[in-house]
C-alpha cells in the first residue's frame, strides 16, 4: 500500500506544465524592459519614478500568480501558499509605489516586495533542489532579490535616479537570468513533444 503524499513533502511538488516558459519568459521580458528604462533615463521624477517601478513590481507579481499552477506548485500546499504570498505582496508593494510615487515609499516597500520574493524563491529553490526544473533559477533569482532589496533603503537619499539604478540593475541581472531559463524550457519543451510524436 502506499502512502499519499504529504503537504509537507517536498516530493509532493507536481509536474510543471509544458508551457512553463511562458511565465518565465514573461517574467524575463517584463524584467530586461525595466531595466532597460532605467538605464536610459537620466532623470526621473519621484512620481515617474514610483509608476515606472511600481508598474514593474505589479507586473511580475501579477507574473508569478498568474503562473503559480505552470511551475508546479498547488495553491493549497505550503509551497503553493508561500509563492501565492510573495507573488500577493509583491503586486500590493507595486500598487503603493505607483500611486505614492516617492523615494521612501519605494525604498521602504519594494525592498519589502522584492526582499518576500527573494526569501520564497530561496525556500522553494532550496526545498526543491534535484526535484524541480526551477530549483537553481529561484536559488540564483533569491539572492539577486534579497540582494536588491537589501541595497535599496541605503539609496533613498540619493534620489530616484540612484533608487531605479539599483532595481534596475538587480532587474537586468534577474531578466538575463530568467530568459536563460525560458530558451532552456523551450527547448526541452520541443525536444519532448518530437520525442512522443515519434
Amino acid at each position: 500500500m502506499t502512502l499519499p503524499a504529504s503537504p509537507a513533502d517536498p516530493a509532493s511538488l507536481t509536474a510543471p506544465a509544458a508551457d512553463l516558459w511562458k511565465p518565465v519568459l514573461t517574467r524575463a521580458v517584463v524584467a530586461l524592459a525595466f531595466g532597460a528604462v532605467t538605464v536610459f533615463w537620466a532623470s526621473p521624477s519621484a512620481s515617474e519614478m514610483g509608476w515606472a517601478a511600481g508598474l514593474y513590481l505589479l507586473a511580475v507579481g501579477v507574473t508569478l500568480l498568474r503562473g503559480l499552477g505552470k511551475f508546479g506548485l498547488a495553491g493549497g500546499q505550503p509551497a503553493g501558499k508561500v509563492m501565492a504570498a510573495a507573488g500577493a505582496v509583491l503586486t500590493g508593494a507595486g500598487v503603493a509605489v505607483a500611486f505614492l510615487g516617492s523615494e521612501l515609499v519605494f525604498g521602504v516597500l519594494g525592498a519589502l516586495g522584492l526582499g518576500v520574493l527573494g526569501a520564497a524563491e530561496l525556500y522553494l529553490g532550496f526545498r526543491y533542489r534535484g526535484r524541480s526544473v526551477l530549483a537553481r533559477d529561484w536559488l540564483a533569482s533569491g539572492v539577486i532579490g534579497l540582494g536588491t532589496a537589501v541595497a535599496l533603503p541605503f539609496f533613498i537619499g540619493l534620489g530616484a535616479h540612484a533608487l531605479l539604478g539599483v532595481a534596475g540593475g538587480g532587474a537586468i541581472i534577474s531578466g538575463v537570468l530568467w530568459i536563460l531559463a525560458a530558451l532552456t524550457l523551450r527547448h526541452d519543451a520541443r525536444s519532448v513533444s518530437s520525442e512522443a510524436v515519434n
